[in-house]
């Protein structure tokens, strides 16, 4: 008896596991069977014309139950909007009709689909909506879809620029430079009312004169790291802008450098006090990995200028004579601890002397996160290289100096202070990056700094 058991029992769990199997392996053609996705569209990131974009994914889900097979999957304008797509490592060739064919989605399964997007070039100024719908036609009949849009801009491409004589650069359009961009010694560019985007670790390097007008100067991502993050609010994303000891009588005028390795550094050369290296004007430099502005031996004028965020020093000058007036170094760099100062200044740099001339600066804000975000600094022992420096009407977030002669009507912040650090501005948002340095009503600063 016992033996008879066994068989039938093992009898019926072997007819319950084939009829298991045969279940799995059913298929429809129902109407009710569809299919179920993760999104109902993939918005894609505004890409510039020709240049490929970052990889979107999304899921197709089959929640029914019995299998559902795909008689096809396929493009709506097959190839001529420039998304390509794999669904589930079946790539749809644009060569072939962007259709895919014979798919199957078993019960309880899931396919994954991948879309990517090189747009041709559009002949428009602005960013253009391309649009186009992956429709899924099931065997039954149905047909589902997911719309796929994206934005695309025409911008003018360059792999290298060198200026090797007297130009002007004034567009549009968007400037895109992969690898750099070079003012060879003797020649003036000059920029106005124009974006220049730059691709990751290019940079431009200065040997002769720069004038930027309303200019932005940027990397050239325009997608997002993740949803509620663009990579234009991620520091690092190109090199920045160098000037070399040949460069003088560089001027910015509201212009911009933002998410760069090191903003501006102007290189050691021969001091002159005849002959400015660098004068700029409502101009902000937000965001860089390194420092904002590093200059050695250089005359530097600054007027009504934000400098923010930076892993190293906001700003930093080694030597030289700098004039700063109504200007805001605001040293909220968030990725890391260990940030730099956000104003130093200092007559040697390693060990190297540099004289420091005069550093002025007057009705202006220094002010961040640590106790003391200000960095004077001399070589141990040296009382004979120049160390002269001079503030008034400003407020830095240092210890007080018992030093009435080189400073003048001063407010001296602590972290104590009911109104201090990132309480001046208006918004300082560590989660999403986003910051705006204009007073807040209720700042103790009003009067003071570039806004």
């Amino acid at each position: 008896m016992k033996l008879l058991t066994s068989i039938v029992t093992s009898c019926a769990l072997f007819a319950g596991l084939v009829l298991s199997c045969a279940d799995d392996d059913a298929f429809t053609t129902s109407t009710t069977a569809t299919l179920s996705f993760s999104t109902d569209s993939v918005k894609m990131d505004t890409v510039f014309s020709t240049v490929g974009s970052r990889t979107y994914d999304f899921w197709v889900y089959n929640h029914s139950s019995r299998g559902v097979r795909l008689q096809s999957v396929r493009l709506r304008q097959g190839n001529q909007t420039g998304f390509r797509v794999n669904v589930d490592g079946s790539y749809l060739d644009n060569e072939l009709g962007s259709v895919v064919n014979g798919l199957e989605v078993r019960k309880g399964d899931s396919l994954r689909v991948f879309v990517e997007f090189t747009a041709p070039r559009n002949e428009q100024l602005t960013p253009q909506m391309v649009q186009d719908e992956l429709v899924f036609q099931l065997e039954s009949g149905v047909q589902q879809q997911v719309v796929l849009r994206a934005f695309a801009w025409d911008a003018l491409m360059y792999d290298s620029l060198v200026i090797s004589r007297d130009a002007t650069i004034e567009s549009r359009q968007p400037i895109v430079i992969n690898k750099g961009l070079r003012v060879d010694s003797g020649a003036t560019l000059t920029m106005r009312n124009t974006t220049l985007y730059f691709h990751n670790k290019a940079g431009a390097d200065i040997y002769g004169r720069l004038l930027a007008d309303s200019v932005v100067l940027r990397g050239d991502r325009l997608d997002h790291m993740f949803d509620y993050l663009p990579y234009d609010r991620v520091s690092g994303q190109w090199r920045g802008l160098r000037f070399m000891s040949s460069s003088y009588e560089n001027q910015l005028i509201a212009t911009e450098i933002r998410n760069a390795e090191d903003g501006i550094v102007c290189d050691s050369t021969a001091f002159r006090s005849d002959r400015q290296r660098l004068y700029m004007e409502r101009c902000v430099v937000h965001n860089c990995a390194g420092s904002g502005l590093t200059a050695f031996n250089s005359w530097v004028g600054l007027l009504r200028c934000l400098f923010s965020n930076a892993q190293g020093d906001c700003v930093a000058f080694y030597g030289g004579a700098a004039v700063m007036d109504s200007c805001t170094l605001a040293q909220f760099y968030p990725f890391v601890g260990g940030r730099g100062a956000a104003l130093r200044f200092a007559n040697f740099h390693g060990e190297y002397t540099y004289p420091l001339h005069a550093m002025s600066m007057k009705n202006s804000i220094v002010t961040g996160y640590e106790d003391d975000v200000v960095m004077g600094e001399t070589m141990e022992g040296d009382s004979v290289t120049a160390f002269a420096y001079y503030f008034e009407n400003t407020l830095l977030r240092t210890p007080a100096l018992e030093d009435t002669i080189n400073c003048k009507n001063m407010m001296w912040e602590t972290p104590d202070d009911s109104i201090q650090g990132k309480k001046h501005f208006l918004l300082i948002d560590e989660q999403n990056l986003i910051y705006d340095f204009h007073l807040d009503s209720l700042s103790t600063a009003h009067g003071k700094g570039c806004f």
